[in-house]
């Protein structure tokens, strides 16, 4: 039978794609602005199902279990965000295109959990790859060449402005030369020389060259983010230790670094293999041939330098789903501020930490809307300051990468002289930073530096938005919590947050919790920072 994923009442404005990789399936909810001009994610979920395990030809008894219940996890999720059916697009790339079967896997999806797989060819997977990359990067009016190297193929694509000029896709993958070489014990010289042929059968570096080129080169699979972190982390280099000055410098690596880590990587012995299980996880069963498939295409198309994109195809179908919705209105090229936030909250927090920025970050917004219906508040509130409260949120504990003790201090260092926040001036990247300063811990002296020079309505400004950070990171810990809605009594003395305790795995709501604060903490006319009062009723 077949399962609706339509619930009410539903959302206009999230978001949801599926990419059912060769190696991994993952779920990306976003919420979209109204205007279309961008988009937040709220949920990420991968799943490592491998669907070509047990076959490279076609999607076996077991696959199809694991993949069956995966998708029933992203449903659960789905429903939970209230997504409109027209809002998800579930998308297959290169096991589903090989596959014997693909139209009984495709039937059994829609039958059992309701979703449509749209099965893409190579040349649109590396078209979405290349709108998903211009999310993240600032590369829009430059000739790029995307390289997105998956479980079953690689995806070469050259794009400039938005429109692509070429797209090429091979069939290497990290997961099926593994099949063929690593785990059949043929060898890393015959691996390299298949590459090879394979790379030069396709006329790749030719094409290019009639395609007059690329002035940039991007790097957008998580085999390539992988390979970047070891490079960040020293893993070629044996060296581990946290240096901030590092983290000054944009997502990128070069020949010499990747050789570094390849050569690490192919080295023998248990030892080597423990610190590869160690530190690349999940990932290392296929690490070995992906970082070999990076450099054979590094030296077949004489890249010397790659940037790196921590968004690909599954946000790039997002952004192909907006521009349909908001007919054309989706501007690929719009918001490089927030471009630079997420690239930011990305380069220093794990899934982990990034989970819990999100639900920081939707908390905010709750309140903030919340507060904006109150006359008071809508007039020192304005649109902009949205959009300062994300960011912080967003960055509020990107500084834990140096230790625990302090990071409030240390995220307010990095956002402050790292030069990552473009677009922004300076006096809303140091709003920014403070709200991130003080998040926690005491509260600043209004007669004293940095705020002794903020204007009395800033000042107010600036203690309303400070509160409103501190308590979405104080709500957002409770990891039980999935805040829904702003709710304000009649005299405007206190107002409430409704909030629910959501069981993903059963897809029900649990409890309610009611949490009341004085507006007297909040009060935007006396500029104070009196502590507030939270008061829970289960």
């Amino acid at each position: 039978m077949n399962s609706n994923l339509l619930s009410n009442p539903i959302s206009s404005e999230v978001f949801t794609s599926i990419d059912l990789g060769t190696n991994s399936f993952k779920l990306l909810i976003v919420q979209a602005e109204p205007s279309g001009r961008s988009f937040v994610p709220i949920e990420r979920l991968k799943e490592p199902v491998v669907l070509s395990r047990e076959s490279p030809t076609s999607i076996s008894s077991q696959s199809q279990a694991r993949a069956l219940q995966s998708l029933r996890k992203f449903k659960s999720l789905i429903l939970s965000h209230h997504v409109s059916g027209d809002r998800i697009r579930c998308v297959a790339t290169e096991a589903l295109r090989r596959a014997e079967n693909q139209e009984e896997f495709v039937d059994a999806v829609f039958e059992d959990v309701g979703l449509k797989v749209d099965v893409l060819s190579g040349e649109e997977e590396a078209r979405l790859v290349y709108l998903g990359v211009l999310q993240f990067l600032p590369v829009f009016e430059k000739s790029v060449l995307c390289v997105d190297i998956g479980g079953g193929s690689t995806e070469f694509v050259v794009g400039k402005c938005g429109d692509v000029k070429l797209a090429v896709s091979l069939k290497l993958g990290h997961v099926n030369l593994t099949q063929m070489f690593m785990k059949n014990g043929i060898g890393l010289k015959e691996m390299r020389d298949y590459i090879r042929h394979a790379i030069d059968e396709s006329r790749l570096a030719e094409k290019l060259n009639e395609s007059d080129g690329f002035e940039v080169v991007v790097g957008s699979s998580g085999t390539i983010r992988a390979i970047e972190n070891a490079v960040f982390s020293g893993y070629g280099a044996d060296l581990c230790d946290f240096n901030l000055e590092g983290y000054k410098r944009d997502w990128r690596f070069g020949t010499r670094e990747l050789s570094s880590v390849v050569a690490k990587l192919c080295s023998e012995g248990d030892e080597e293999l423990i610190r590869r299980e160690g530190f690349f996880k999940r990932r290392s069963e296929f690490i070995v041939a992906g970082a070999v498939l990076l450099e054979e295409i590094f030296k077949a198309l004489g890249i010397e330098d790659m940037e790196v994109s921590e968004y690909a195809l599954a946000e790039g179908v997002i952004a192909d789903s907006l521009a349909k919705a908001f007919d054309g209105s989706y501007d690929l090229n719009a918001n490089a501020r927030w471009r630079s936030v997420m690239r930011l909250a990305t380069r220093f927090s794990g899934k982990k930490r990034m989970t819990h920025a999100i639900h920081c970050a939707k908390i905010a917004k709750e309140i903030y809307l919340g507060l904006r219906k109150c006359n008071d508040f809508k007039v020192i509130l304005d649109d902009k300051d949205l959009e300062y409260l994300e960011a912080a949120c967003f960055l509020h504990n990107i500084g834990i990468i140096t230790g625990k003790k302090g990071y409030h201090k240390q995220s307010y260092h990095i956002i402050k002289n790292g030069d990552h926040l473009h677009s922004y001036t300076a006096e809303e990247i140091e709003l920014i930073a403070m709200l991130v300063r003080y998040q926690r811990k005491k509260f600043p002296k209004l007669d004293r530096a940095p705020l002794k020079g903020f204007t009395g309505e800033a000042k107010r400004k600036f203690i309303i938005l400070c509160l409103i950070t501190r308590l979405s990171v104080t709500l957002q810990r409770n990891e039980n919590m999935d805040l829904q809605e702003v709710e304000f009594i009649e005299s405007s003395e206190i107002f409430k947050l409704v909030s629910t305790s959501f069981n993903h795995s059963t897809s029900y709501t649990e409890q309610t919790h009611i949490i009341t604060i004085s507006n007297s903490t909040i009060n935007p006319v006396v500029p104070r920072f009196p502590a507030f009062f939270i008061s829970f009723f289960q």
